[in-house]
């Protein structure tokens, strides 16, 4: 699952890298032929993209490093933790919704797939069968009951 996210970040590191070495230095040196920097929009721009290239590149790179630090051996296999299906009975809707913990990369609410730094997801995680978890909203709070739980581990099996 990880190694997917993995090969995401990989790409958007390499066409950022190939913009920053290549295209945008381009980019400043014809700008800067231009004449007056100090009134050139063409260069400020392509400066404030530099400046942007290089900060996502930082945070996509950081991120790349948290991935290689998950290890599926400290991963609980009788609680909810990242890879883990989750039934719940949310009372406040009157209804069972499944869940599946996520990578913030990964998550899309609509199909059930809730990123462990969520809300939900972070009430979630630690939970076993007959836990109830809390989520704070801005409507008030709702509870979830845990109906069933299959780990990241029961999953492989």
């Amino acid at each position: 699952m990880t190694e997917h996210i993995k090969k995401q970040l990989e790409a958007e590191i390499r066409q950022l890298e190939h913009e920053l070495t290549h295209e945008l230095p381009l980019e400043i040196k014809k700008a800067a032929s231009l004449g007056d920097l100090s009134e050139n929009a063409e260069y400020h721009m392509a400066k404030q993209r530099q400046v942007f290239v290089n900060a996502r590149l930082g945070q996509l790179k950081q991120r790349m490093a948290e991935l290689s630090l998950v290890n599926l051996s400290n991963i609980p296999r009788d609680r909810a933790a990242f890879g883990s299906k989750v039934l719940v009975y949310d009372s406040s809707k009157d209804e069972k919704i499944e869940y599946k913990l996520v990578t913030s990369e990964e998550s899309d609410v609509s199909k059930g797939l809730i990123s462990t730094t969520s809300p939900i997801g972070r009430s979630l995680v630690g939970k076993q069968v007959g836990d109830t978890a809390t989520v704070v909203t801005p409507n008030g709070n709702r509870e979830l009951e845990i109906l069933e739980l299959v780990t990241i581990h029961d999953a492989k099996e």
